[in-house]
């Protein structure tokens, strides 16, 4: 595959997952956080099976990784999703999708401890740029011009809002799934793994949304129903299933630094679609963010010397 359709591939989940925050949220104060969270998992399994038979691939998982696979469904479906829904019920834009998007540095942590990848001090640098970009694209430019308050611990507990918790443990539990995928399809296809583990795991949370509203179908109209299935089929099935096609084969650190690129795509669809406009300070985002997906992709070809090419003759 030519490496610029494989870039556009490997950044296609993070445009997905932005876009589709984008059309998730004027849905969740309808049809609630833990419905939203079901349906864009239970339709994205059926889709994946589907497409997994028409194209022919291996649907089943195999004995051999039914143990990783239901702790990889436990902790990247029914955890994270939950945990995801706890903290969207109890916080704002700001500093919890901060904590959401940090997901990457501790990616590249547990894969350093766990598969010895490399990070050098271009990486380190990298992730520390895209940690800080979305700082700036997340949290209000008050917050950040008085960042002294945070000294004093009363003021800490003013800024945090109840959800923040819950989005933190979200970020560490899609972290520590993104890692478990590689032992989830040792011998399953990745894809099948993706599939079956949306399934699994978006039933308890349809459970759960059906016995708080009583089995009563949210009021939405055509649009919001446009709405719910673009983020399930191209916002958790297309975008899940190259996401974790992708972690299984790739340098885990410089796969899911595009992670940063997520609020970035959620920015700009959101100035499109409703008008919204970049203030300075997250432009100054955008491009930390930017900066910081090239050192952490490009962190060897940067750190360490090129031969010289010795002359003919």
């Amino acid at each position: 595959m030519p490496p610029l359709r494989l870039w556009l591939l490997m950044v296609l989940p993070f445009v997905l997952w932005g876009t589709a925050m984008t059309a998730m949220a004027p849905l969740l104060s309808s049809g609630g956080s833990w419905l939203v969270a079901a349906l864009r998992l239970l339709p994205a399994g059926v889709v994946l099976i589907i497409w997994s038979l028409v194209t022919g691939r291996s649907w089943r998982i195999d004995g051999r990784d039914l143990g990783w696979f239901l702790l990889f469904t436990l902790v990247d479906a029914c955890l994270f999703q939950a945990l995801l829904a706890r903290g969207l019920e109890g916080t704002g834009a700001g500093l919890g999708s901060v904590l959401i998007d940090s997901q990457p540095l501790l990616v590249a942590l547990l894969a350093r401890i766990l598969f010895a990848d490399s990070i050098n001090p271009v990486g380190w640098l990298g992730l520390a740029l895209g940690l800080a970009g979305i700082l700036c694209l997340g949290v209000p430019a008050d917050l950040l011009g008085h960042w002294w308050l945070l000294l004093d611990p009363p003021q800490i507990r003013q800024l945090l809002q109840p959800g923040e918790g819950w989005m933190l443990m979200a970020a560490l539990a899609m972290a520590v799934g993104t890692v478990l995928i590689r032992y989830a399809s040792r011998h399953s296809d990745p894809v099948a793994v993706t599939a079956w583990h949306m399934l699994l795991g978006g039933a308890p949370l349809l459970l759960i949304a059906e016995w708080q509203s009583g089995w009563i179908a949210p009021a939405w109209t055509a649009l919001d129903w446009a709405r719910m299935g673009f983020a399930s089929l191209f916002g958790s099935a297309l975008a899940y299933g190259l996401f974790f096609w992708f972690a299984n084969r790739r340098d885990l650190t410089s796969f899911s630094s595009l992670g940063f690129l997520t609020p970035v795509f959620a920015l700009a669809t959101g100035g499109w679609l409703l008008g919204e406009r970049l203030d300075w300070l997250q432009w100054v985002g955008v491009l930390m963010v930017l900066l910081s997906v090239i050192c952490v992709s490009q962190r060897k070809r940067l750190w360490e010397p090129q031969p010289l090419q010795q002359p003919l003759g």
